[in-house]
């Protein structure tokens, strides 16, 4: 499966990683987990890790707009974590579709993201 979530710190921090190409159905899984969270803790912290991820299909683009759209504010900080150029530059893209602060750490600072996530 192109995305994997794991709940950390009792579910108010999310760690999502993708990696491959996503499809519509993708989705199918990832957003009602997301939605449960968010019910359950309200604002949240989000690693996205896209080590090894190299897009969507347009179904998936149109569900990821979708997903944005709806949880505009319902992240708090959004941890970037990647491997390729173009995703550091996803980062910038995807600050106008959130309130959620973004920073961009390459895969070898992953570390440095989860720091980043926990400060208070």
């Amino acid at each position: 499966m192109p995305i994997r979530l794991s709940e950390e710190h009792g579910g108010k921090v999310l760690a999502v990683h993708i990696s491959g190409n996503l499809v519509a159905a993708d989705y199918e899984h990832f957003v009602p987990e997301f939605d449960r969270l968010v019910e359950q803790h309200g604002r949240l912290r989000v690693l996205f890790d896209m080590t090894g991820f190299r897009g969507w299909d347009a179904g998936a683009a149109w569900e990821d707009i979708k997903f944005d759209i709806k949880h505009f504010a319902d992240i708090e900080r959004l941890a970037m974590v990647g491997d390729k150029k173009w995703q550091h530059g996803m980062a910038m893209f995807c600050k106008p579709f959130t309130r959620a602060t973004i920073r961009y750490f390459d895969h070898a600072r992953a570390a440095e993201a989860w720091a980043w996530l926990d400060e208070a």
